[in-house]
């Protein structure tokens, strides 16, 4: 035993000596370390060095959709793995794993997205989305059509453009030195987008991207025709419509893409995380038939965009497998029945737990936003509620960014009605324990 403890105190050494944590307070990492240092998962389960488990209430990154220590995706790796691990996908070379995949997408996506452009992850999706935009309006003759309009409240990702395009002023404050010609309006509001746009000159605007379901801003869901009156705009304005699919594809929402629940397609569709449960690294953009059609006719040259791991073989090889297991098993339809329990579960606690302003979900990905009382003791509530929640055994995630002041959920897609109440049965205990400890 003494042997392990000398090894976990050097870990944690070495990670506050070596270790850049992406998205984490680095004066926290380098006082405390590591928060936990976990060794494996298994289910929803994950298992830190100490031998604690926790309930993965947030898919890890939203992205871990069908659970921990999958061995099918290890095998399907391993398979392509020995038989072809890598090879270049530029200058129209190829390989079976990106075709077979890029297919199957085209069969699952809303009609008519039909063509994708593979990357490693959600970042390089939108990045991808906006250039591909742009580079179709200089093609169509309109060079002017160049801006890029976002909502508040929206994550894109952290590269220049996707950083750029993110509604989250934090993210943008992280650097001055942002992309030109991205643009914000209210996250519902198509009055005042409509607004923007003829302001600005609808010859002047290459696409509006949304998510679904802002998911890291704060898991907010869109009203019932939100996305039908923004569909309607865009074509109006001959504005090209990108949704966000990162968070919300493969099965998060109860359907297989977020945008399914509003009875809209888009013109492009960004995708990652789920697309391979976090096993490989993956993304991509799906276009429409009819966009892909004219970047064929009006191309004359090569489409210079593309990145080394573009359709890695062995990252579309474990897409395959995940996306068999999410339809051999049930998950799309596992999420939406789960996803109910878990809002119904939420709304008892919110009557238990009078500091709950509002609950929120769509699928499994659900919200608890708390009242503003306690802000006048400088106090923010869900830092805590996340503290005590992780000491109870549940990783969930808090919000603060933006003004607010929230817990978000999102478990694994293979979860069940039984794990759904240990989470609300955590969450409800963590909530009245920072309630005693801080507010009476």
């Amino acid at each position: 035993m003494a042997k392990n403890k000398v090894d976990i105190e050097q870990l944690i050494e070495m990670d506050k000596k070596h270790f850049l944590h992406p998205t984490s307070a680095i004066s926290d990492q380098q006082q405390f370390g590591p928060a936990f240092i976990f060794k494996k998962g298994k289910g929803i389960y994950l298992e830190d060095v100490n031998g604690k488990k926790l309930i993965d209430g947030m898919s890890s990154l939203w992205n871990v959709n069908v659970g921990h220590g999958r061995k099918k995706l290890a095998k399907a790796a391993r398979k392509q793995m020995e038989k072809l691990a890598y090879s270049s996908c530029f200058a129209t070379f190829s390989h079976e794993p990106a075709i077979y995949l890029a297919k199957k997408l085209a069969e699952l996506t809303p009609h008519p997205l039909t063509a994708t452009f593979f990357t490693s992850g959600g970042s390089e999706a939108n990045e991808t989305a906006y250039k591909l935009a742009r580079h179709y309006w200089l093609l169509k003759g309109k060079p002017f059509k160049k801006k890029i309009i976002s909502r508040k409240k929206s994550y894109h990702g952290v590269s220049i453009g996707a950083t750029s395009a993110t509604g989250l002023k934090e993210f943008r404050a992280f650097t001055k030195s942002l992309a030109p010609d991205f643009y914000f309006v209210n996250q519902f509001d198509t009055t005042a987008l409509e607004r923007f746009i003829e302001a600005e000159g609808p010859e002047t605007i290459a696409a509006f991207i949304s998510e679904p379901v802002q998911g890291a801003g704060g898991v907010h869901v869109a009203p019932e025709n939100y996305f039908k009156e923004i569909r309607e705009i865009c074509t109006k304005y001959e504005i090209l419509f990108i949704t966000d699919e990162v968070i919300t594809g493969f099965g998060r929402t109860g359907k297989w893409f977020g945008i399914e629940h509003y009875g809209v397609a888009p013109d492009m569709m960004c995708f990652a995380k789920g697309i391979t449960s976090g096993y490989a690294q993956l993304g991509g953009v799906m276009i429409s038939e009819e966009l892909h059609h004219e970047l064929i006719e009006l191309s004359k040259g090569p489409l210079l965009h593309g990145y080394t791991y573009s359709g890695h073989p062995t990252a579309c090889a474990v897409a395959l497998k995940n996306i068999e297991m999410i339809e051999k098993e049930g998950l799309v339809k596992n999420a939406r029945i789960r996803g109910e329990e878990l809002l119904e579960g939420l709304n008892k606690l919110k009557k238990e737990r009078k500091i709950v302003k509002a609950v929120r979900g769509l699928g499994l990905m659900a919200a608890l936003d708390f009242k503003d009382e306690h802000k006048q003791k400088n106090v923010l509530f869900s830092p805590l509620v996340f503290k005590e929640a992780a000491s109870r055994g549940l990783i969930c995630r808090a919000v603060t960014l933006d003004g607010q002041d929230v817990i978000v959920l999102a478990p694994p897609l293979i979860i069940n009605k039984k794990q759904i109440r240990k989470i609300v049965q955590i969450l409800n205990d963590a909530i009245k324990a920072v309630e005693n400890a801080h507010f009476h």
